[in-house]
């Protein structure tokens, strides 16, 4: 649980960068087996019924009169950490972290078999959310009372600390919490469109109200929640949160008012003012400014465009920071870790990570480099970095220490958490008393009996210190806010290193990918010692009601000395949808808006999807420059 409020300002946020010692890569390390164990981890921090399928078995139901005295049903949603309580803003941004990666990286979790997971794991947090607003302008925001809480060293099973709900409306407004509410729902209907197209609908439904309601009715939400202070307290207000959601909203409906909301408001809501060197639960602008650079890099600013490069213009310098090639860089350990703050840094280093992972996907996809105050940076760059600090979470420092729990030979053994800490209820219902759980257990110098698997802690200091002690919750307590982001990170390693364009639209597979093909494949469309090649390859492909669906992709490649312009393509004999070039009025394709031309021995891919053979593709026209 965040304890503490950043009594910093927003502004001093630049940091010294420290020596950086090389880390040992060698031994390399299993992102499959360190994915499947970050999803578990958000078994282990549900509240309420479990389901038949719960894989954590240690954990039973509890808190299941949340919300009665209220006369709402609050029954469900996530722990935030090592404590009891259910905090919203922190938990709508795990939802919307865990859907973002999703929606980049859903294929990468379908082939480890874990995106069926990742998508119950953000279910469990909207089913939960839905129950949270039960009117459009009503939002529960807590359930549970952090002060409380912490006199008790307890099971969620046994819970006998208080469960009072706490909300906010159009007389208690609280813009932040709302906005990141429906930032939540826009993101999870994403990924919920096609398996299960009703509730993608209900979770639309439930975003346009709220980002209404946190736009028209505005206010910070810890005014209205004043228990919230002190532990979630938005240090950074609600401008980042409506900008926020405003872009969450503009993925989910393509709608231009939220577009334009992003163009308008840019200014004075902070979007392109704010150059960040952190991400987080509270502060929003690195993300903004990352999906508002997305929508310009993949040609959908239209006349925002002179804004949303302000906004790129940020995103950048937030990658630059990170990578240490800024004039205001992050701090890093001497293991080379990011690093902010002493409670719970790692939720800043995989925040990070993730919004360094995509944007380095998105300009190899926009065929463009970072620019940087020392110089151009390749996108490569950023996720060599973004896999170092994953690397280092996963055992590469030194110390040598894994802070997942479970993965690796040395990992932390005494979490600061109440349901790792206790006996299970199923090994030993005798119930356990507030002050008796910190006299028997909490006290207890030695391991956890429950092992909380996937748990990411709060990490080592500012010297790559680290005390496993189970009264040091600045670094032993985990939280659903640290593993979140990392679950998209951990998919693209697994994944590896090729093969992603990110500004095209991404399909969450339904069902798993058949072997199938047509032929021929790989198809090929001009002849050799032509200066243009054009070669198709079948990349997926699955049946939906009895009908074959297949993904092309078409690469297109300039074989001559000299640079292409002006190329124009006949696509014929397609019968889908095709992403990655322009159709001009007359029906012929060029390139795609984010493109100008293709440089000597350089590549381009697009791809459709159709029920049938390879479409015919072939070129019309060119210029050689």
């Amino acid at each position: 649980m965040e304890k503490l409020a950043r009594f910093c300002s927003m502004a001093a946020t630049l940091f010294l960068l420290m020596g950086v010692l090389p880390l040992s890569l060698a031994r390399g390390h299993d992102y499959a087996e360190a994915l499947s164990k970050s999803i578990l981890f958000f078994e282990a921090q549900r509240s309420g019924y479990l389901p038949g399928n719960q894989r954590v078995n240690w954990r039973g139901n509890s808190g299941l009169l949340d919300g009665k005295a209220n006369g709402v049903d609050l029954v469900g949603g996530y722990y935030d950490a090592g404590d009891n309580v259910k905090f919203g803003l922190p938990m709508a941004f795990t939802v919307t972290m865990m859907s973002w990666s999703i929606m980049e990286y859903g294929n990468q979790m379908g082939a480890s078999g874990e995106l069926s997971h990742a998508m119950e794991a953000v279910k469990w947090g909207t089913d939960y959310l839905i129950k949270a607003h039960p009117e459009p302008h009503v939002l529960y925001g807590e359930v549970g009372d952090g002060n409380t809480d912490h006199y008790c060293w307890q099971r969620p099973e046994d819970m006998t600390t208080s469960r009072s709900a706490y909300r906010i409306d159009q007389n208690n407004p609280g813009s932040d919490l709302a906005g990141e509410t429906a930032a939540a729902m826009a993101a999870a209907s994403i990924i919920f469109r096609r398996s299960n197209p009703a509730y993608s609908r209900e979770l639309l439904t439930h975003a346009y109200q709220l980002f209404d309601f946190a736009d028209k009715y505005r206010g910070k939400y810890d005014s209205s929640i004043t228990v919230a202070q002190k532990y979630y307290r938005s240090v950074s207000g609600y401008a980042d949160e409506l900008l926020w959601a405003a872009a969450w909203m503009y993925k989910a409906t393509s709608n231009e008012y939220y577009l334009d909301y992003l163009g308008r408001n840019g200014d004075a809501l902070g979007g392109t003012g704010w150059a960040m060197t952190e991400f987080g639960w509270d502060v929003k602008y690195a993300g903004v400014q990352t999906l508002v650079a997305k929508f310009l890099m993949a040609g959908k600013a239209g006349g925002n465009a002179p804004v949303f490069g302000k906004y790129q213009e940020k995103a950048e310098s937030f990658m630059c920071s990170c990578l240490g090639k800024s004039s205001q860089n992050v701090q890093k350990t001497p293991g080379g870790l990011i690093f902010r703050q002493r409670w719970n840094n790692l939720q800043f280093v995989t925040s990070a990570s993730f919004l360094l992972t995509v944007y380095s996907d998105y300009l190899t996809s926009a065929r463009k480099n970072l620019q940087c105050s020392s110089g151009a940076v390749a996108p490569s760059e950023l996720l060599e970095f973004a896999k170092s600090q994953v690397d280092y979470i996963l055992g590469d420092n030194p110390r040598a220490t894994s802070y997942m729990v479970g993965y690796g030979n040395n990992y932390p053994q005494q979490v600061h958490h109440r349901g790792s800490s206790i006996v299970s209820v199923k090994v030993n219902p005798s119930f356990v008393s507030c002050r008796g759980g910190y006299a028997t257990w909490f006290s207890r110098k030695a391991s956890d009996p429950n092992l909380l698997t996937g748990a990411i802690v709060g990490g080592p200091d500012a010297y790559d210190n680290f005390a496993d002690q189970r009264d040091n919750y600045e670094q032993t307590e985990p939280a659903t806010y640290n593993n979140a982001p990392l679950l998209g990170i951990l998919a693209r390693l697994h994944g590896g290193q090729s093969g992603y364009n990110q500004l095209l639209p991404v399909k969450i597979p339904v069902a798993k990918p058949i072997a199938v093909q047509p032929k021929p494949n790989p198809v090929k469309e001009t002849p050799s010692g032509a200066p243009i090649s054009i070669e198709q390859k079948t990349t997926t492909s699955w049946v939906v009601n009895g009908k074959t669906y297949y993904r092309y992709s078409t690469t297109v490649t300039n074989k001559s000395q000299k640079t292409i312009k002006n190329l124009n393509l006949s696509v014929s004999k397609l019968y889908g949808p095709l992403w990655g070039l322009t159709k001009s009025a007359s029906g012929s394709y060029g390139f795609p808006t984010w493109v100008s031309s293709l440089p000597a021995g350089k590549s381009m891919e697009f791809v459709y999807i159709h029920s049938s053979s390879p479409a015919e593709v072939l070129v019309s026209s060119y210029t050689l420059a």
